[in-house]
C-alpha cells in the first residue's frame, strides 16, 4: 500500500472512531435531593459537562430531564419518592443519554442550571421544583415562618410586638462547619434558635421568626428579605464556626463592618460565611447617584451604630455564660448582616472546631443557656428601642464582682425592687445566680 493510500486510510479511521470518543460520555456520581418552603432541589453531581433538556407535560403532571450523553444508575434516585411534590422517580434510556421523570402531585414551576467545579466538588446539575405539593408553596412558606407564634388572646395587646427573626445558617446541603466529633453546625444552630424562638414568644411584647425551621437551604439575600418583609426589629443569626487551631473557644459577636474587618479572625468567618450565596443590592435607580451614596452612607452608618448597641447587650450577657473570644464586639463583611432596614448581629455560639465546646454544644442545657443569653441581650437592648412596651420580667445571670447596685443601675430599676423579685435579704449575690429583673 502506497503512502498516500496508509495517509488515507489513517485519516478515514480517525473520522470514524471520533464518534467513538464521547460514547463514555458522563457518569452521574451522586444525586442529592431536599426540600424547603418554598422548593425541592435535585443536585445531579456529573465527572463532567453534559447537555440537558427540562420540561413538564401534564395528565398527568411530570417532569422530564433528559441528560444526554450520561449514565445515572437507577439506584440513585430511590431514597427521593415523598420528597416535596415528587411521588415517585423513573429512569430510562434516552438515545445516548437518560431520561429521568419526576411523577408529581401537582403541577410545578421548573427552573435548572448547571455549576461549575468549586470548592472541591465537580460539576453539577441543579433542578428545582417549585409548586404545590408539600414543602413547596408560598403557604407553606408563611406557616414555617410563623410556626413558633404563640397563640394570644385578642385583648391580650392591641400594640404591635417588638419582632425579632432569627437565622440559623446554613442549612439542606450547605452543613457550615463540622465539629471533630462530626456534630454538623446547621444542626446545632437550627435547635438553639428553636429554643430562643419559644423564649422570645413566651415574652410579653416580643415574637420571634424563624428565618429556617428546617434542614433547608436559602440564601444569604433570601434570609434578610424575609426579615424585612416581616417588619422585623432585630436580625440575629445563628453560627458555630470553625477555625483551623482546636484550641480556640469562645462565643463572639459580630457586626457589619463598614471599613474593614477588625480581626484576622473575624476576616476569615465572613470569608467562610460569605461563600453560601452572592451579595444583593439596595435599589436606587430612581435616586441621583450622589443622593444615593449618601442615604446609602446614612442608612448604614445608623444601623451599624445601632448594631452595636444591640451586639454590645449580646455579648455581655454570652459572658456571664462562659468563654467570649476577643475583646469586645467583632466586626466583618458578613454579607447576611448588609441589611439597611435594622440592626444584625451575627452571634458565633462557640467553635464547633474545639472539642469541648463541639460536646457542649451538643446538650440541651447548654442550648438552653446560649438561648438565655440572647434573649436577655435582647429584652436589654429593647427596653430602650421600645419604651412603650412591656417586655415582662428580664433574667440576668450574676457575673463576679457584680454588685446589686450596679445590676440595678444597669437594668434601670430600683434596689429594693431587686430584692423583692429575688426574695434577698441582703445585697450579697454568688457568681452564676440567675436574678429575676422585674
Amino acid at each position: 500500500m502506497s503512502r498516500n493510500s496508509m495517509r488515507t486510510l489513517w485519516v478515514l479511521l480517525t473520522l470514524l472512531l471520533m464518534p467513538l470518543v464521547g460514547v463514555a460520555g458522563v457518569s452521574v456520581e451522586d444525586v442529592r435531593s431536599w426540600s424547603g418552603p418554598e422548593k425541592t432541589r435535585v443536585v445531579f453531581d456529573l465527572d463532567g459537562p453534559a447537555g440537558y433538556e427540562l420540561f413538564t407535560l401534564e395528565g398527568p403532571d411530570r417532569a422530564v430531564l433528559d441528560i444526554r450523553n450520561a449514565r445515572l444508575p437507577a439506584d440513585m434516585l430511590e431514597d427521593m419518592a415523598g420528597q416535596g411534590p415528587i411521588d415517585r422517580v423513573r429512569t430510562g434510556s434516552r438515545g445516548d443519554g437518560v431520561r429521568v421523570v419526576f411523577d408529581l402531585t401537582a403541577s410545578v414551576e421548573v427552573n435548572s442550571f448547571t455549576v461549575e467545579p468549586s470548592d472541591g466538588r465537580g460539576h453539577r446539575l441543579v433542578v428545582d421544583l417549585k409548586g404545590s405539593g408539600p414543602g413547596g408553596d408560598g403557604a407553606t412558606d408563611r406557616a414555617e415562618s410563623t410556626a413558633r407564634e404563640p397563640t394570644r388572646s385578642a385583648s391580650s395587646r392591641s400594640e404591635a410586638p417588638f419582632l425579632v427573626a432569627i437565622d440559623p445558617g446554613h442549612g439542606g446541603q450547605d452543613p457550615g462547619a463540622i465539629g471533630p466529633g462530626g456534630t454538623y453546625e446547621k444542626d446545632v444552630v437550627l435547635s438553639v434558635g428553636r429554643k430562643l424562638a419559644d423564649r422570645i414568644n413566651a415574652v410579653e411584647g416580643m415574637r420571634a421568626i424563624l428565618i429556617r425551621d428546617g434542614d433547608y437551604f436559602i440564601g444569604l439575600r433570601d434570609r434578610t428579605r424575609r426579615a424585612r418583609d416581616a417588619n422585623a426589629d432585630l436580625f440575629v443569626s445563628l453560627h458555630a464556626d470553625a477555625f483551623h487551631d482546636q484550641n480556640v473557644r469562645g462565643s463572639s459577636v459580630f457586626v457589619l463592618s463598614r471599613t474593614g474587618a477588625s480581626s484576622e479572625m473575624a476576616r476569615l468567618l465572613a470569608r467562610s460565611e460569605n461563600r453560601a450565596d452572592r451579595i444583593g443590592g439596595v435599589s436606587l435607580d430612581d435616586k441621583d447617584p450622589d443622593v444615593a451614596s449618601v442615604l446609602l452612607d446614612l442608612s448604614r452608618a445608623h444601623t451599624v451604630e445601632e448594631s452595636m448597641a444591640f451586639a454590645a447587650e449580646v455579648r455581655h450577657e454570652l459572658a456571664a455564660i462562659g468563654d467570649v473570644h476577643g475583646r469586645g464586639v467583632e466586626q466583618a463583611g458578613f454579607a447576611v448582616l448588609k441589611s439597611l432596614d435594622m440592626p444584625s448581629v451575627l452571634v458565633e455560639l462557640a467553635f464547633i472546631t474545639n472539642p469541648d465546646e463541639e460536646r457542649r454544644l451538643n446538650t440541651p442545657a447548654y442550648q438552653h443557656q446560649l438561648s438565655r443569653g440572647i434573649l436577655n441581650g435582647i429584652r436589654a437592648y429593647a427596653r430602650n428601642m421600645r419604651p412603650d412596651l412591656h417586655f415582662g420580667a428580664d433574667e440576668y445571670v450574676v457575673q463576679r464582682g457584680d454588685t446589686l447596685s450596679e445590676i440595678a443601675m444597669r437594668h434601670s430599676v430600683s434596689v429594693d425592687s431587686l430584692r423583692r423579685a429575688n426574695n434577698l435579704g441582703n445585697d450579697r449575690i454568688s457568681a452564676g445566680r440567675t436574678l429575676q429583673i422585674p
